[in-house]
């Protein structure tokens, strides 16, 4: 079966249980916010039974993935890593574009589950409202997603890393832990998906307490060289 064919019926997959699972589980925005995070855990592990069953891409997990409350710095590639993170995590809170909060029901269950949307053009206010979301994540024990550089890369281009992410480490006071990944890879633009294997590697902790230069150096230094190993080892 051809990359296309296989890229297609997976689109048709991803489509599928979006929309059945979307719809069905309106009544769970009623009830406690573990039932919306149950919901998406079970939405992310049919994605990733359908990339592997039908694309070939398979995913491999290096180092342990955090309980309870963290803040962890992602490299941002592609839709994967939002959907991966959904079933690697317990009620991840991942830092989010507000305008996502806009689109029906993607943004009612995303407030539901507690995302973090952050206004990109709010300057000081944007970031004390980040801050206020994180704290109130950090309370319920849940694991905080950032991706440093705000946005989408392509594998390889030069890093932009955005300073919300040292905002964040200074005012939670909390070890900050990278997270390396080869995603870009498999999961590009367009809608081809080819198989594989994506690597995700949770890196040691930053510990807590470096000034926001050492911070945001030491997290630029470890998140692209280990991700650019795997991007090497990939190829």
């Amino acid at each position: 079966m051809s990359l296309y064919v296989r890229s297609a019926l997976f689109l048709i997959w991803f489509a599928a249980v979006s929309l059945v699972l979307n719809v069905v589980s309106l009544p769970l925005l009623l009830l406690p916010r573990r039932a919306t995070i149950w919901m998406a855990n079970k939405w992310a592990r049919l994605l990733l039974f359908g990339l592997e069953h039908i694309v070939g891409l398979r995913m491999e997990v290096r180092g342990l993935a955090p309980k309870g409350a963290a803040l962890i710095a992602a490299k941002h590639f592609s839709t994967w890593e939002t959907i991966a993170l959904l079933a690697l995590l317990d009620a991840p809170a991942i830092v989010i574009k507000r305008e996502l909060l806009w689109i029906p029901l993607y943004g009612w269950y995303s407030i539901k589950q507690g995302m973090i949307p952050i206004d990109r053009s709010g300057g000081a206010n944007a970031i004390r409202r980040m801050h206020a979301a994180a704290k109130r994540a950090v309370n319920a024990a849940q694991p905080i997603v950032i991706f440093p550089e705000g946005t989408r890369t392509n594998p390889g281009a030069p890093p932009d890393y955005k300073p919300g992410v040292a905002a964040l480490y200074a005012m939670l006071g909390m070890p900050c832990i990278p997270l390396a990944h080869n995603s870009g890879l498999f999961w590009a633009g367009g809608f081809l998906r080819k198989p594989g294997t994506i690597i995700v590697e949770f890196l040691e902790p930053i510990a807590p307490g470096l000034s926001r230069r050492a911070f945001m150096s030491e997290l630029q230094t470890r998140l692209e060289t280990a991700t650019n190993a795997l991007l090497k080892a990939s190829h």
